[in-house]
């Protein structure tokens, strides 16, 4: 993707290159001694190009803001020759204020600069540790197809903790969306933590209810090593042990048959039909998030729903309904996605994104993750004779 369209994605307002602002910014003393040069010389524009270094310090390098002040200055001199003002007593204290604003926007254009490489600079390192932890879904797994998207709600260097991740073992395609608790590099050890702990527990082939019994073991034991290391003076009583959680969602897809799933306090996924159909998949019996599972005695409640041929799942965070307009109303995912229900993944994210930032003008109060499951039509898949999918796309 293009970095225009990246930035756009990030929140971030594009302005022009400080080049062409250090530029335009230089003409503005010039436009101000024509000004001067037009009108009678009881109407004076001089003190007005002191507006040019200060606004070059927010958009321009401090060499840009050097440029902008040695254009203001000559113009200044004869701006003041114009207005009869060059012998006065206040000319010399004029150009002294001058000179001292100029040198203090060069040194705040410093400032700004060495604060944006760093903010860049740990951005970078964000990035790649999410890249890390987070690897990109693969396109196709089993007969499914796949598409993942991560968003971030504000420019700052800050990691969320939202997360996904799917794995495939024996046949069985499983998939773990979740929304850790808080923010930060805190909340993005969870993050690791669990997805490390969803991939061996699929490696290990076992049961769904097994799977999610091992991220509230791999919780718990986060949680308590967080404890045990943590600052007694500092850290808040009880806040790590009872007050800690994660929501998620974990699902086993077959390749035969309907999907599995347990919703662990996390927003109901959807289920798209080609015909237009949108159904939400709420669980049966709701059951408390990861850290809380002692509310129901630790059950784990299975549901079980119908995934059909050429059908997509869609799985979100929170971040996305919670998503508001100018108004306060919360973004209604299920209805606007009806338009998209034909959309290949891929693309289905990258409808819902466009038209979430339109509604929400570009705001996000929280971060937002989405993966879109398409199951293929039956006719794409055939099995080899050990018992794995061929895609007959790829045959032709």
């Amino acid at each position: 993707m293009r970095d225009d369209n990246d930035a756009l994605s990030r929140g971030v307002v594009l302005v022009p290159r400080p080049g062409v602002v250090a530029l335009a910014l230089a003409l503005l003393p010039v436009a101000l001694l024509v000004a001067d040069l037009l009108t009678p010389p009881g109407v004076r524009f001089g003190p007005l190009m002191v507006a040019a270094p200060a606004f070059a310090a927010i958009f321009c390098t401090p060499a840009g803001v050097l440029l902008v002040a040695a254009v203001m200055l000559p113009c200044l001199v004869a701006a003041s020759v114009v207005n009869e003002q060059l012998n006065t007593a206040n000319f010399p204290v004029q150009i002294t204020t001058m000179v001292l604003l100029g040198f203090a926007a060069v040194a705040a254009s410093r400032v700004r600069v060495g604060k944006e490489r760093a903010l860049a600079l740990s951005r970078q390192v964000a990035e790649v540790a999410q890249r890390v932890v987070l690897h990109p879904l693969p396109r196709r797994v089993g007969d499914c197809d796949l598409a993942s998207l991560y968003l971030a709600a504000g420019e700052e260097a800050e990691i969320g903790g939202d997360l996904y991740a799917a794995a495939r073992h024996e046949g069985r395609t499983r998939i773990l969306i979740g929304d850790v608790q808080g923010k930060g590099l805190a909340s993005w050890a969870m993050v690791s933590c669990l997805v490390h702990a969803f991939r061996q527990a699929v490696r290990r082939d076992s049961s769904l209810t097994e799977v999610v019994r091992e991220l509230e073991a791999a919780f718990r034991e986060e949680i308590g090593e967080r404890s045990a290391v943590a600052d007694p003076d500092t850290r808040p009583t009880g806040r790590y042990a009872d007050e800690a959680f994660v929501t998620a969602l974990v699902l086993d897809l077959p390749d035969d048959g309907p999907l599995r799933l347990v919703n662990l306090g996390h927003p109901p996924p959807l289920l798209l039909q080609q015909d237009g159909t949108v159904t939400t998949l709420n669980a049966r019996i709701p059951v408390p998030p990861l850290g809380l599972g002692d509310l129901n005695g630790g059950e784990v409640v299975v549901d079980q729903a119908d995934f059909p041929p050429g059908a997509t799942l869609l799985l979100y965070t929170d971040g996305v309904t919670e998503a508001r307009d100018h108004s306060g109303e919360f973004y209604p995912l299920a209805g606007r996605v009806r338009r998209w229900t034909a959309l290949p993944p891929e693309a289905l994210l990258a409808a819902v994104h466009d038209d979430l930032r339109s509604y929400a003008s570009s705001r996000l109060n929280d971060d937002v993750a989405m993966v879109a499951v398409r199951r293929a039509p039956a006719d794409v898949y055939l099995k080899t004779n050990e018992g794995e999918l061929t895609d007959v796309r790829n045959a032709a």
